[in-house]
């Protein structure tokens, strides 16, 4: 076994050495950084937001508008395309720690490449799985093709979250996590600004774009953009971190910050995996993403059933996410001025209030004044959510081990995010109404609340 576990090691050792060291993916090709008249973070900063925008097909986000027209064409339930989708979520989830090492290993460059062109394929097997599902079913002389559209979706599944939920999103926010250290809640908060309204305003933009040309070509379009656009562009602007470049971060203007502010962000102890579960602010901050998460992702997949149980057309269930576009734009630009100066914990609290405020509300959307109570809520939940995962690692345990320690949570957020569309589902079937299921979503927040409101800084304790 310790034979075979330092073959392993070497083995990796060795093609880590090889991948990073090739004339392809060397730090000045195309363009040496460091020669740029400005710094390259502000290049980053761009590279990175618009990496987690174009994770928005392997969001929940951007697959809530496809949920009905999968259940006509495959043939299955709501609660199976719910419970396909659980079981490929979860176990996305669990390839996530190996993709954070991955990324620690090999880097941003190859891991921002790998994840456009792997989520790419995805989408172009998910156009025409239902296709698929019918020959196999046909060739094995099957009665009916639903189990077989089964096991098709959870693979599907599980390939679409691992790389556009997963790798695409965790490798951009923490390359930006790596490039900023002062500044770094201000370029969360820009970053979050963009995103933000970029995901909140997807299900409008899909829902007109599957109406202008299908479903199966909508996927396939959004394909091509990710694979040839996300994946040229991330090997032509990602780089790994500033010292490979030669610079340092936050640029030269790192030397000019008052000494203060230094010592408000920056991290003395590079905290490895191991280290960082046994601390309570790496749970505090997780369970607080993790809640999100569980509550907005069954939120958006079932948002337009949910939306027809308050009176809403489809029309006016996906428009509901306008609005919070622009208050989570609004709050995103706030939190990043907030974050380099407000104790995280704090903020993670307003969130918190903010979520429960949001999904209580939601609950009872037939009533206008509560409406808007949700648009209010899960604006600005959503606006902190963006700034505060990228910026909360980084902030509590260092750069060095950031991408084995954004695994685990990424895991859990994922996790999280599996639960919530069968569990709304669930309330759906058994009681008739969404309305159960959101309710038992407030129960999170306040424990969560509670939980940061006696965490300390783990770099406090480093000092």
């Amino acid at each position: 076994m310790k034979l075979r576990n330092s073959l392993s090691k070497r083995l990796n050792h060795n093609v880590s050495n090889y991948l990073q060291n090739h004339p392809l993916l060397r730090p000045h090709v195309p363009f040496s950084p460091k020669q740029l008249p400005f710094f390259y973070g502000w290049v980053i900063l761009a590279a990175c937001t618009l990496g987690v925008i174009m994770s928005i097909p392997g969001q929940t986000m951007g697959v809530s508008v496809f949920t009905d027209y999968l259940i006509e064409a495959m043939g299955v339930s709501r609660l199976q395309l719910s419970n396909t989708y659980l079981v490929g979520t979860l176990a996305s989830g669990l390839l996530l720690p190996f993709g954070g090492v991955f990324l620690d290993q090999f880097g941003a460059r190859i891991s921002v490449v790998l994840a456009s062109v792997w989520l790419a394929l995805t989408l172009g097997y998910l156009s025409v799985c239902d296709r698929i599902a019918l020959f196999l079913s046909q060739t094995l002389n099957l009665q009916t093709s639903t189990s077989m559209s089964l096991v098709l979706l959870v693979i599907g599944f599980t390939s679409l979250r691992f790389s556009g939920q997963g790798m695409l999103t965790m490798t951009s926010r923490n390359t930006l996590g790596k490039w900023f250290d002062r500044r770094r809640g201000l370029v969360s908060g820009i970053a979050g600004v963009f995103i933000s309204f970029s995901f909140a305003s997807t299900p409008s933009i899909l829902n007109n774009w599957i109406e202008a040309t299908s479903w199966r070509w909508t996927w396939i379009s959004m394909g091509l953009i990710v694979g040839l656009g996300m994946g040229t562009l991330g090997w032509t602007l990602y780089r790994d971190n500033p010292e490979e470049c030669g610079l340092r971060m936050d640029g030269q203007a790192a030397k000019s910050q008052p000494e203060k502010q230094l010592a408000q962000s920056e991290a003395f102890r590079d905290y490895t995996r191991i280290e960082s579960l046994k601390t309570l602010a790496f749970w505090a901050v997780t369970l607080a993403l993790s809640s999100q998460a569980l509550s907005i992702t069954g939120i958006t997949f079932h948002i337009v059933d949910l939306g027809a149980e308050a009176g809403l057309t489809k029309a006016q269930s996906v428009a509901l996410f306008v609005p919070i576009a622009f208050v989570s734009t609004g709050m995103g630009s706030l939190m990043g001025l907030l974050a380099d100066r407000v104790r995280l914990q704090f903020l993670f609290m307003g969130m918190m209030i903010a979520q429960a405020m949001g999904i209580a509300s939601m609950a009872n959307l037939d009533i206008l004044s509560l409406r808007w109570f949700a648009i209010v809520g899960l604006g600005i939940s959503g606006g902190c959510f963006g700034t505060l995962s990228a910026v909360a690692l980084p902030r509590f345990f260092g750069r060095t081990h950031l991408g084995a320690i954004a695994g685990v949570q990424m895991m859990s957020i994922v996790f999280a995010s599996a639960i919530g569309p069968s569990w709304m589902a669930l309330s759906k079937d058994y009681f008739g109404s969404y309305q159960m299921g959101l309710y038992s979503f407030c129960i999170f927040p306040p424990l969560i609340l509670l939980l940061n409101l006696v965490t300390p800084n783990p770099q406090s304790l480093a000092r």
